[in-house]
């Protein structure tokens, strides 16, 4: 058997990578500027990987470009928050349905809850969340589906971190988790899609309590699904 070494990234993927990485852990605050010589000097490049990846954060949403500041990262705001989330509460449970009706398997799912239940820094169980979420729409059977919920991913996770900085709810989230894993592997369609309905909109809700997810949330009264509320 021929040995195939793993890829080496380009200078720019690498860059790249770590900027989102600071970003996402929060050790590069919302507003803050991205100076290209200041981060080609910290990474021992040349400016052109670095402004081709500022380029490709910028059409990620996690970082704007201003002809006056320069490059920030994204600042995080109600509006910002109910944009991601209202795109995530409308793809999102229909791609668990699609998941759970085509009996895919959820085991990538259980995974990231164990990896975020021994998670020992925020950087870890902030990744394992994400995992989590994405293991459940990624099977949907739907790649266009699928992608869209992939292209609002960074800006979601970008909210989570500015919102667990002040509030970090990780317990209640885990526990909401494992109750719509728990649905979905019953095969309840449903009370699975409502649950993680539910979870997302309120995440949001008690992270930015003025952003009126106009309706949105779409709860249902009689819901029984536990402590996803």
């Amino acid at each position: 058997m021929t040995f195939a070494p793993s890829p080496i990234p380009s200078r720019t993927q690498y860059v790249l990578e770590a900027i989102k990485h600071s970003i996402l852990t929060g050790q590069l605050s919302p507003g803050q500027a991205l100076v290209e010589t200041e981060l080609a000097a910290q990474f021992g490049v040349s400016k052109t990987p670095v402004r081709e990846a500022l380029k490709t954060l910028a059409g990620t949403g996690l970082v704007v470009m201003s002809q006056y500041k320069g490059v920030t990262v994204r600042t995080v705001d109600a509006a910002m928050a109910r944009e991601v989330y209202d795109v995530r509460l409308l793809l999102e449970p229909e791609a668990l349905k699609r998941s759970i009706l085509r009996k895919a398997s959820l085991q990538a799912a259980q995974e990231a809850l164990v990896r975020a239940d021994g998670a020992e820094d925020r950087a870890e169980r902030s990744l394992a969340n994400r995992e989590f979420h994405r293991a459940l729409y990624l099977p949907c059977g739907n790649p266009l589906l699928a992608k869209m919920l992939d292209e609002v991913r960074d800006q979601a996770a970008l909210v989570s971190t500015v919102a667990w900085a002040s509030d970090p709810s990780w317990d209640r989230e885990a526990g909401e988790h494992r109750e719509i894993l728990r649905f979905a592997l019953d095969g309840d369609v449903e009370r699975a899609a409502r649950t993680l309905h539910n979870h997302i909109a309120g995440f949001v809700e008690r992270a930015f309590p003025d952003s009126e997810m106009s309706g949105a949330s779409g709860r249902s009264e009689g819901f029984e699904g536990g402590e996803a509320r």
